[in-house]
């Protein structure tokens, strides 16, 4: 994998806990900032870590908003649940990117897969929680460059 940097958000988020608790994975896993998309975020209580210290939180008022402002050479890569999408075992991790989760209830809109430069499906059937989705995204970059993959 190439040296870069990469970023994680989740569209429309509907549960802010799960903000805190993707904060602080991402502080821990190396992320250089996170994000949301359509809603504020509150400081949570699962943001033991304090990791608004760490790393910066970028708000989007939508996802227009967020994609005119995708730094230069970063790819897309969304996180859902879709026939298109590779599975998490096979992907290579792009040096540059940003991980787009989406919210709880609903996922990505067909719209918003539409423009991700990847799409990414993590192991099961149904929908995880989009704090450990957006965790083991992470999680499994940071093995594959440990690994040199």
């Amino acid at each position: 994998m190439e040296s870069g940097y990469f970023g994680i958000g989740i569209f429309e988020p509907k549960n802010e806990t799960n903000m805190g608790t993707l904060w602080r994975s991402a502080s821990i896993l190396g992320a250089s900032f996170i994000f949301t998309i359509g809603k504020r975020y509150k400081k949570q209580s699962t943001d033991t870590n304090k990791s608004w210290k760490e790393i910066p939180l970028f708000h989007y008022t939508d996802f227009e908003d967020f994609y005119a402002h995708l730094p230069y050479s970063c790819q897309l890569v969304g996180v859902e649940l879709d026939v298109r999408s590779v599975p998490v075992e096979q992907f290579a991790h792009p040096g540059r990117c940003v991980y787009l989760l989406g919210a709880e209830d609903h996922g990505l809109t067909n719209a918003v897969r539409d423009r991700c430069h990847h799409l990414v499906q993590l192991p099961g059937a149904t929908s995880l929680n989009v704090a450990s989705a957006g965790s083991i995204m992470l999680y499994d970059r940071h093995l594959k460059n440990s690994l040199g993959k």
